[in-house]
């Protein structure tokens, strides 16, 4: 037997000294100390952090009186309120797993993922009631159904059971003593990644990374204590980006919002005095390109935070002249949300707006709180060279990655088997460390011999000042194999620009063999979080 160095021995493990990692712990904390600040504005409602933690331990125990615990699931078909963030300390407050659905989704999916998540109890906002009602009807899962009646819903929807949210917290007790988890190895919650090639898959959370991704938020993004943050990012989506625990960890104040419109982004900037909202770049979009009708004055810097496809320069160049401070991140459902943020050095500032939003537009380097990030080729598991332009896959390492997919063993050997999480993204390494992603794997454009990154061609046309919004798919060419098809939202009457114009822009400023030879005008398919469907473009490239 090897025998103890002096580090090891005598010196133990005990409750003194260790104790799992669980956000839970936060929220607690900050009740205790600032029980009187506001935590919750949802219309002309306020609740306190005081009143918010005995809320969510009511849930807990109105939770374990139906027998709810450990390892049990527990969905929630809910919109950006309060009742949505209490469940994400009210049900792992149990030991049992979050399960916060997509409300976009359709009846057969979520019918999906109630059965294959083997739901137990479903909370579900009544204006989603008809494809709840759907849903229940394929399932075999017969989950306890709790409706959420909220006054703001735009429409009424039925009630689907004889208990309402309210009525639940009433069987609970306030001063519950509910029990952080003996393993942060723990699942705290479920999500269900789209399938757009076949059922979805779940993302299994444990609670040591959400603890931890909840702090790399405030690090990455500088977060002061008291933020006032809007809900513009779905709370459903990767669990709201580990937004809904950072906030408790911080005392901030949520600003729910069931829609996300310009007027309502501007009016809750001037009437709350919001200082951070997250979102896709297409929330970038709404403001940017607010009418003067829903534009309200405010005097103070915003801080945005956005991920998803990478922001053209030029939308991020028009959000810093209107006031916003805009951080760029990167991630996938499978490391929490955001991983990877755009570090910003001071001497940055020095140059052109145009050079910083070039800057800001890379998604950059690691989170605090990931260990490693890196971009390799997949067939050899080796670096490719930081050159800024030798192509890989982003592959991620560390604390805030999955425990793997529900139920799905084979998926979670691929992509997890290596030692390596394979995101499926394509992009860069630069000689300063930071990485820019090109396109998805199955995203890139292969024209006669000839990689065409979709990203880059899209940063193109969206400089053209008449563009809204733009995808780049492939599009099957019997001479080159594949072809750039441009499908474009104008912020104009389509009849002021023509196909011509969008092609001739392309040639001013492209190799000509990236142009597109086809441009589609007209609305672009998008996800409820605002990334643009391509794999149904690619569809419809085909029939042009």
């Amino acid at each position: 037997m090897t025998a103890k160095s002096i580090y090891e021995a005598h010196l133990d493990q005990s409750s003194a000294n260790h104790q799992a990692l669980s956000p839970l712990s936060f929220i607690e904390r900050t009740a205790a100390v600032y029980p009187d600040r506001i935590a919750m504005i949802h219309g002309d409602a306020r609740r306190t952090w005081a009143e918010t933690f005995a809320r969510c331990r009511r849930l807990a125990s109105a939770l374990s009186k139906w027998g709810i615990g450990r390892a049990d699931t527990v969905a929630v078909m809910g919109a950006n309120t309060p009742e949505l963030y209490e469940c994400h300390f009210g049900v792992p407050a149990v030991g049992a797993v979050l399960n916060a659905l997509n409300v976009r989704l359709d009846a057969d999916t979520i019918a999906f993922i109630l059965d294959h998540g083997e739901a137990k109890v479903l909370i579900t906002d009544s204006e989603f009631s008809d494809t709840i009602k759907q849903a229940l009807a394929k399932t075999k899962a017969r989950p306890i159904v709790v409706d959420i009646a909220d006054a703001l819903a735009e429409t009424a929807g039925d009630r689907l059971a004889e208990m309402d949210y309210e009525a639940l917290l009433e069987i609970g007790d306030g001063d519950f003593d509910w029990q952080l988890p003996a393993d942060e190895w723990q699942a705290i919650c479920l999500n269900y990644t789209s399938g757009t090639t076949g059922n979805p898959k779940g993302v299994v959370y444990h609670h040591r990374g959400a603890y931890l991704n909840a702090l790399g938020n405030v690090l990455a993004w500088s977060m002061p204590r008291h933020p006032v943050y809007l809900w513009t990012l779905p709370m459903f989506h990767c669990n709201g980006w580990c937004f809904p625990w950072t906030l408790a960890a911080m005392a901030g104040t949520s600003v729910c919002s069931r829609r996300v419109t310009a007027a309502d982004i501007y009016a809750a900037i001037a009437d709350h005095g919001v200082t951070h909202l997250c979102g896709a770049p297409i929330v970038m979009n709404f403001i940017v390109n607010a009418t003067d009708h829903e534009r309200r004055s405010f005097d103070h810097q915003v801080n945005m935070m956005t991920a998803g496809a990478p922001p053209p320069a030029a939308l991020l160049e028009s959000m810093q002249e209107i006031g916003f401070d805009v951080t760029h991140v990167y991630g996938l459902t499978e490391t929490y949300g955001p991983a990877v943020v755009c570090d910003w050095h001071e001497e940055w500032n020095a140059l052109g707006a145009v050079e910083q939003a070039e800057r800001k537009s890379r998604q950059g380097v690691r989170y605090p709180v990931l260990q490693d990030l890196t971009v390799m080729d997949p067939a050899t598991m080796t670096e490719v060279p930081a050159d800024g332009e030798t192509m890989g896959e982003v592959m991620f390492r560390g604390n805030i990655v999955m425990k793997g997919y529900l139920k799905n063993p084979t998926a979670t050997e691929e992509a997890l088997g290596d030692g390596w999480f394979h995101s499926g993204d394509l992009g860069v390494r630069y000689p300063d460390g930071y990485i820019q992603l090109k396109d998805r794997s199955k995203d890139i454009i292969i024209s006669g011999g000839e990689n065409i990154s979709s990203i880059e061609v899209e940063d193109t046309i969206f400089r053209h000042p008449a563009v809204l919004n733009v995808a780049v798919v492939a599009k099957l060419d019997d001479k080159w194999g594949e072809t750039p098809c441009a499908f474009v939202e104008l912020k104009r009457d389509p009849d002021t620009v023509t196909e011509g114009d969008i092609i001739a822009f392309c040639r001013d400023n492209l190799a000509h063999f990236k142009c597109p030879r086809y441009v589609v005008f007209g609305e672009l398919p998008k996800t409820s979080t605002g990334k643009i469907q391509k794999f149904i473009l690619r569809e419809n490239a085909k029939f042009i």
